[in-house]
């Protein structure tokens, strides 16, 4: 991403967020631990992680597969975050109720070369950006799991960039990075929309708790989870408390694991490793 085009996606993020930073905003709508990082640090990580989908897939083939979502080729899945991005805006700009449907989204089709593809997707962000500006951060809007301020969407829309950056990594045998803090973070925010929906079958059998620990330097509190069986679904919080299964990893690792992405031997299992296993098969991504 250019030196321009990375000023411009800045300018708009702040402004979008002006609100949230102003008067400390949306941690009720995380746990307090994380919701103590700045939503604004987001919105930086979104550009960061979407600007490196971007450069990854530009080099790739545009039809090759994508074993973590299968059926999907590297376009398609560019075209399914890049329009994520703008079916977020589209809900937060016309501050809908109800769901929208992705196919009416403006400027939801991506060019048919390659250049044009990856320019669309490198300027997804800031439609977001601005629809949060034009709307206000705090406006109820609709989302997956009741109404939530617009700014909630540039989280969800991180997470989405992160873990759809990991599947471009793996099909193209490439590096995956991300930020240890935006890692854990994806781990809170999948837990929370896991702990919001009713659930068929029950995601951890009655009494059983499981411990998340993410083993990278300087996380926290924030770098642990006890999560355990809690009505139709799961509850969760953070701290260190032992669990019938405990799940050690770095954070990037953790989240990887969470959402299917890598073995589950990337990371350590302690006590009844079947918690997590059954975990894993009720949870798809």
């Amino acid at each position: 991403m250019s030196s321009a085009m990375s000023s411009a996606l800045y300018v708009r993020l702040r402004a979008a967020l002006a609100p949230a930073g102003r008067n400390g905003r949306f941690a009720r709508d995380r746990p307090a631990t994380v919701g103590r990082m700045e939503h604004s640090k987001a919105a930086e990580a979104l550009v960061e992680q979407n600007t490196l989908l971007a450069d990854l897939t530009h080099a790739g083939d545009p039809a090759a597969p994508v074993p973590t979502c299968p059926g999907w080729t590297l376009r398609q899945l560019v075209k399914h975050v890049g329009r994520g991005h703008r079916w977020a805006a589209a809900i937060v700009r016309d501050r809908a109720q109800d769901p929208v449907d992705p196919a009416t989204v403006p400027g939801g089709k991506p060019p048919r070369d390659q250049d044009g593809t990856t320019a669309w997707l490198t300027e997804s962000p800031s439609v977001l950006f601005d629809a949060v500006t034009a709307t206000g951060a705090d406006t109820p809007v609709w989302t997956f799991t009741g109404p939530k301020p617009a700014g909630w969407w540039i989280r969800r829309r991180l997470h989405e960039a992160v873990v759809h950056h990991a599947d471009a990594a793996i099909a193209l045998g490439a590096p995956f990075a991300v930020d240890p803090a935006v890692a854990a973070d994806g781990v809170s925010e999948w837990l929370s929309l896991l702990s919001a929906r009713t659930v068929d079958e029950p995601l951890l059998a009655a009494g059983a708790t499981m411990h998340l620990h993410a083993t990278d330097d300087g996380l926290g509190a924030a770098g642990e989870w006890l999560v355990r069986a809690g009505g139709t679904g799961v509850e969760w919080e953070h701290g260190h408390g032992k669990g019938a299964a405990a799940v050690r990893g770095t954070a990037a690792d953790l989240l990887l694991v969470l959402l299917r992405r890598v073995p589950a031997d990337r990371v350590e299992v302690h006590g009844d490793a079947g918690i997590l296993d059954t975990w894993l098969a009720r949870t798809p991504f």
